[in-house]
């Protein structure tokens, strides 16, 4: 019901700031996510405990989860040197893993895969220190990010008191909301314009009690996402 609310209430300001200046941009952005690393992720985050859990340690790197994402934004003003948006991106990565220093019984590797996917929703305030009537547009801002996320781990697993190697599939998935940063450049004509963006998100999800054996486990979902931006503008 929270989530609702903030999508409503930002749709409605959007939608009232329509004749305030110029042209409103409808935005497409295609970029690459990186997780937030190692050492900065959040205490018992699922991915660190997985790493290392002594001798059922799973063999991967954090970095793996590093995808592409692609987007799409409407672009309102507020005047001449703010300016509001709404959007949604998606990124996935299934990355590979296997048991550090355990394989089964013939000798072969135990495999598994861990998915990520985040399909987050943005509602920000841009600044554009130059204004909206030059034809190139630094800009910076920040808003709310309601995050939907899955996480999975599926394949080969090992018993911690028998182990054995049995098959199976955890999974959990939620909405988070927190924080977004980003700044910018738009080159903008009449009718198109072009750009580089850089964004970050921060948000913790819980998981469920106890997932693939972890008792109150956390996915930090934070993150940096650099962009390629393009738009079609159109209004008055």
């Amino acid at each position: 019901m929270r989530i609702a609310r903030v999508a409503v209430i930002m749709t409605i300001v959007i939608a009232a700031a329509q004749p305030a200046f110029a042209q409103q941009t409808l935005n497409f952005s295609l970029g690459y996510f990186t997780v937030r690393g190692e050492d900065a992720r959040a205490e018992g985050d699922i991915l660190n405990r997985t790493r290392a859990d002594g001798r059922f340690a799973l063999d991967f790197d954090v970095a793996d989860f590093n995808s592409i994402s692609v987007g799409g934004e409407w672009l309102v003003p507020l005047g001449n040197y703010l300016e509001a948006g709404a959007g949604l991106s998606f990124s996935r990565r299934t990355v590979p893993s296997v048991y550090e220093q355990l394989v089964d019984t013939d000798g072969s590797e135990i495999e598994q895969d861990l998915r990520l996917r985040l399909m987050p929703i943005a509602f920000t305030i841009r600044v554009l220190p130059l204004g909206q009537s030059t034809g190139v547009q630094p800009y910076f801002g920040a808003g709310l990010g309601v995050i939907n996320w899955r996480y999975s781990e599926s394949g080969d697993f090992v018993d911690p008191r028998t182990l054995e190697v049995f098959r199976d599939q955890f999974a959990t998935s939620g909405n988070q909301t927190g924080p977004v940063a980003l700044g910018g450049i738009r080159f903008a004509g009449d009718t198109v314009s072009a750009g580089f963006e850089i964004r970050y998100q921060s948000a913790v999800a819980d998981l469920t009690e106890r997932f693939a054996g972890f008792d109150n486990a956390k996915l930090d979902l934070g993150g940096w996402t650099y962009s390629f931006t393009t738009g079609i503008r159109f209004g008055r």
